[in-house]
């Protein structure tokens, strides 16, 4: 049995600890998997991560592998079938959201020339490195992350209040929120 110390959100569910373990926190620079990350983030909303993370893989073909450019043409017609889509979230406006928001993430590509490029900006290029000791140390927002959520809605997303900026700055590695007693906590300080 694997006996080290890993966060106090992860559950004993071998997709949950697998996450944990090789995704969360790990610096991301692929647009693909900014795309990816904050779509799942919005979808989140109101619902336990747990709950989105099972539901991955069905985004992830529903969402033709989280191709920015693809999910922006859907139309009326691919939304109800989205909606048909038990391995979804099925609230509409969420789905209505996701194509949306890839409409705007196709606009800020074009303007910064990745992503990338721009969501960095808000941590000024590199990961900021926390030392939280305990979970409840670990805010839900910060002025960051209301700086990024302002942002995105002046650009037309939607779903990305300052509590989900900030979950996807944690996942996106923007932010180095692994507890100090977790063994992530090290060994990602060592990818910055």
């Amino acid at each position: 049995m694997d006996s080290r110390i890993r966060c106090g959100w992860v559950n004993d569910s071998p997709l949950y600890v697998r996450y944990h373990d090789e995704e969360w926190g790990v610096p991301v620079h692929d647009d693909r998997k900014q795309f990816e990350f904050l779509t799942l983030e919005s979808a989140q909303a109101g619902l336990s991560w747990y709950t989105v993370l099972r539901k991955r893989e069905h985004y992830r073909k529903a969402f033709a592998g989280f191709d920015p450019e693809t999910v922006a043409r859907y139309d009326e017609r691919k939304l109800q079938e989205l909606m048909q889509n038990d391995g979804l979230v099925r609230n509409r406006r969420k789905l209505e959201a996701a194509v949306r928001n890839a409409a705007a993430f196709l606009k800020i590509q074009e303007e910064f020339g990745s992503f990338d490029a721009y969501i960095w900006r808000f941590v000024d290029g590199r990961p900021i490195r926390n030392e939280w000791k305990e979970l409840k140390d670990v805010p839900a927002s910060t002025p960051a992350s209301d700086a990024l959520s302002k942002d995105l809605k002046k650009r037309g997303f939607s779903f990305v209040g300052s509590t989900i900026c900030y979950a996807h700055m944690q996942a996106a590695g923007m932010v180095q929120d692994h507890l100090t007693c977790c063994f992530r906590h090290e060994e990602i300080a060592s990818l910055y």
